[in-house]
């Protein structure tokens, strides 16, 4: 693949990013600002310490939310099409669509999915404040661990196949990132800070809407990014129509 394909896959991952980040911001307004709401109306009811707010609540829930939604929409998708763009070809006989598709679920699954079962969102006032540092790297962590064992297992059941069959090898593969990763969740410290008499209502409906939300998005970029890399990849040859006056012409030469 030559740079000026790759650089035109880039552009047209990171517009495919745009407009998941679009459809990510309406369903984060819609469903997850009321967890959101509760969350910061749990912290103000237990803190005695109130500064002064810098940016109003209405900004960073339209505004703010809106442009930090299109700026990560923005960057994966530019990274992620990339990453479709080294998987193409070498992840078995898949089209653009096809390739597109199964790279954005493995990045939704890997980059949010599991590191979410370990360490799901969390509401305002679900946290200790003190503790944001660590539970930032532990996340991260946990990311960079998912990463990392994703490809060691794309790399496991390529050299499998070729003794195995695909199917076998894709299960072996499968298998063995499963239970590595039931390791190192085993192994990470869990963080359990969330207060007893913290609405249980609230903190599920944040994060089954963070959930939803970067299921959007991913979805929505695949099916999107797919189309656009498509139509660079797999153009439609072009049709020499002859026009209707040069076929009656050649006609009456005749």
């Amino acid at each position: 693949m030559n740079s000026l394909t790759v650089r035109a896959l880039l552009v047209r991952g990171m517009l495919a990013g745009v407009a998941a980040g679009l459809l990510a911001f309406g369903l984060a307004y819609l469903i997850g600002e009321p967890g959101m709401n509760a969350g910061i109306a749990y912290e103000d009811a237990h803190t005695h310490e109130h500064g002064m707010e810098l940016v109003s609540r209405a900004l960073q829930s339209t505004a703010g939310l809106a442009t930090a939604v299109l700026v990560f929409g923005t960057a994966v998708g530019g990274i992620t099409a990339l990453a479709f763009c080294f998987a193409l070809g070498r992840i078995g006989r898949f089209g653009a669509r096809a390739t597109a598709a199964l790279v954005a679920a493995g990045a939704f699954a890997t980059v949010y999915l599991v590191p979410f079962l370990k360490y799901p969102a969390n509401p305002p006032g679900a946290n200790d404040p003190a503790t944001i540092g660590k539970r930032t790297t532990l996340y991260f962590l946990m990311i960079a661990l998912t990463v990392l064992l994703a490809l060691a297992a794309v790399l496991l059941g390529r050299r499998l196949a070729g003794r195995w069959g695909n199917w076998n090898a894709t299960l072996a593969a499968a298998t063995a990132f499963l239970v590595m990763i039931a390791v190192a969740m085993a192994f990470l410290p869990a963080v359990n800070e969330t207060p007893k008499d913290f609405p249980a209502t609230a903190l599920w409906q944040f994060r089954l809407a963070s959930l939803g939300i970067q299921a959007l998005l991913w979805s929505t970029f695949g099916a999107v990014f797919g189309y656009l890399a498509e139509r660079v990849l797999e153009p439609k040859p072009a049709t020499d129509a002859v026009p209707a006056n040069a076929e009656r012409t050649a006609a009456a030469a005749h």
